[in-house]
């Protein structure tokens, strides 16, 4: 059984692993696509996708592999993550993403320490946020059960998202104050973050409602959103 620090760490780690590729896509993307937006916006969604999946598969078993803010809030809400571990997850996941975009920038020869100037705001795009964490949301909880499942719809989901909504779909806290962090083609500028998140968070909040009637309760796995470790923490277990 993973300890509790095992598990904080892997959800921190996890999550510097999918800023970096979401970052560092960016940056490679806008450096090869010679100003064609929709291929810039490809090369980076077709990375971010495949390294997502990839991580709920190697760190499902570790921490339940939730690198969302928004996931393990849900997760608590519907009991079956203690809040204090929540709240870990949710430090270690902020903190991770952070480091993730400044390896990014390393890896680029750009500088470390950066503010975002792109302007994300508006009524559109906060629905789209809004809709982008709904449906990533009931994804997770529609799969519950299957590790393998849920990495490959969770990580094809995003890979969609990306394109059929207004704001190239962030759907998570952590992500999208780190990507406040860097001014590259990936960066939202600090003003647009708080909309953003309180969309995300509302989103997941239905989804979180919706499902608890989709999927009854006394029906449901209890499993975490694409791994193995099994949410029994409430009775002091962690399978």
């Amino acid at each position: 059984m993973p300890s509790l620090v095992q598990r904080t760490f892997a959800e921190g780690l996890g999550t510097a692993f999918l800023l970096a590729a979401v970052v560092g896509s960016g940056i490679m993307a806008q450096k090869l696509a010679g100003g064609n937006g929709a291929l810039a916006l490809l090369c980076n969604t077709l990375p971010t996708g495949a390294m997502l999946t990839v991580l709920i598969l190697t760190f499902g078993p570790v921490s339940g592999a939730h690198f969302n803010p928004a996931v393990s809030a849900a997760f608590a809400l519907r009991g079956d993550l203690p809040w204090r571990v929540a709240l870990l997850y949710i430090g270690s996941q902020i903190v991770g993403g952070i480091v993730g975009t400044w390896v990014a920038h390393l890896m680029f020869e750009l500088p470390v320490l950066q503010v975002s100037a792109t302007v994300r705001t508006g009524p559109c795009q906060w629905l789209s946020e809004a809709i982008a964490t709904f449906g990533l949301m009931l994804t997770i909880f529609g799969s519950l059960g299957s590790s393998q499942t849920g990495a490959y719809a969770v990580g094809l989901y995003i890979t969609a998202a990306y394109w059929f909504t207004a704001s190239t779909c962030f759907a998570n806290p952590a992500v999208t104050i780190a990507r406040a962090l860097s001014d590259t083609f990936a960066g939202i500028a600090p003003a647009g973050v708080l909309p953003f998140v309180l969309a995300q968070m509302a989103g997941a909040l239905a989804a979180t409602g919706l499902a608890g009637w989709l999927w009854r309760d006394d029906e449901r796995p209890r499993e975490c959103p694409a791994g193995d470790v099994r949410t029994s923490e409430r009775h002091g277990r962690h399978k």
